[in-house]
């Protein structure tokens, strides 16, 4: 590994307060009656897995005063959704809520902090793609993971993809943290396996990338080693959805989510980036996918992945590069490259060197 480098974050900033444990959703509305005033209501952005499945019990919203958003999950973050969800919010409630909950997985909980953001910004979500272009703080949020792995609720970034430019970039600001969140493990019990697996991956994965990256600092090491134990312990197990690991999983998410704040990912999720842009990968599962062509880069961690992959009997899709053309592939090389800071972190500042178009796309071959 090369020489640790500066991450250039100055002033480090992580959620101002948690509940954490079993049936601590049935705490929520005590924080949200407290920032409560006049007629402003409280927004729910909520996963639609749950407008088919019942909300969750305990959430209990207030129908007569409060708007209730069912959130499209089946593909990653739009710019044109969060900016037609805003509207929605502007058009159906008469002045600003005095709250956003976001319930879900990293979809809908990047979508709660993005809206947050741009009802006191204005603009549109585009505009504030990239480091630090958010100025005032946006409403309220909650952040309720209903699945573990991402980080979403611990990270200062909501990730969107611009179908126009073609970029998948974060609308990163301190602004864009959660002021509250609750982490209830109970809420992730009926996650199918295979979506357990490939959203748990993430927090192992960003924090395989950061421990083997450049950009390193003790704090960000402590909360990826943590995270990265706690991983392991899942899915070295022989119950990966036990009670007790979904709360070791949802512990692993949050501080896979804090020590991502002070660092870097790396080679994964730039090329996870390029499969979601060109190809409308969700980003968990093309982690996953683009671990079939990491090991020349993270050896250990490839052969930890495929044996946890083993363990726990997921089968990892593959091929899905296969008959692509040459357009796609270029438009893939572009959707990587683009990712400055990971590869620089992974790679040194030489990284275009050792990524030149032809390396990338036999990379993708193999996935």
């Amino acid at each position: 590994m090369s020489k640790t480098l500066n991450t250039g974050i100055k002033n480090a900033r992580n959620v101002h307060s948690y509940l954490y444990g079993f049936g601590q959703l049935g705490e929520l509305q005590n924080l949200l009656n407290a920032r409560r005033v006049g007629d402003a209501p409280v927004v729910y952005f909520i996963d639609h897995y749950f407008q088919a499945n019942g909300l969750p019990e305990y959430l209990n919203p207030d129908s007569s005063r409060d708007l209730i958003l069912f959130v499209d999950s089946s593909h990653e973050p739009k710019t044109q959704q969060v900016n037609s969800l805003r509207d929605e919010v502007l058009e159906r409630t008469s002045c600003l809520p005095c709250a956003i909950v976001g319930l879900g997985g990293g979809t809908t909980m990047d979508i709660a902090k993005a809206v947050s953001n741009l009802l006191t910004n204005g603009g549109s979500a585009e505009e504030y793609q990239g480091w630090d272009l958010v100025k005032k703080p946006g409403i309220y949020k909650v952040g309720i993971p209903t699945i573990s792995g991402t980080g979403a609720e611990s990270t200062r970034t909501c990730v969107m993809t611009n179908p126009t430019s073609g970029l998948k970039l974060g609308m990163n600001s301190d602004y864009t943290v959660f002021d509250q969140i609750i982490l209830d493990p109970e809420l992730t019990a009926t996650v199918p396996p295979s979506q357990y697996f490939y959203t748990g991956m993430d927090a192992y994965i960003h924090c395989m990338e950061s421990a083997n990256g450049s950009y390193r600092n003790a704090i960000g090491d402590a909360f990826g080693e943590q995270a990265l134990s706690l991983c392991r312990k899942v899915f070295l197990s022989d119950n990966m959805a036990s009670d007790e690991s979904r709360a070791r999983l949802m512990t692993a998410s949050y501080l896979g989510g804090c020590a991502i704040a002070t660092s870097y990912v790396g080679l994964v999720h730039p090329f996870s980036a390029g499969l979601s842009v060109v190809l409308d990968v969700h980003h968990c599962i093309g982690n996953c996918i683009v671990m079939r062509a990491m090991e020349e880069f993270y050896p250990e961690g490839f052969r930890e992945f495929w044996s946890m992959a083993a363990r726990q009997g997921i089968a990892i899709p593959k091929g899905v590069c296969d008959n692509l053309t040459d357009e796609q592939f270029q438009q893939l090389y572009r959707s990587t490259v683009i990712h400055e800071k990971p590869l620089t972190n992974a790679l040194g500042t030489g990284f275009r060197d050792l990524l030149p178009f032809d390396k990338v796309v036999s990379l993708f071959r193999k996935m």
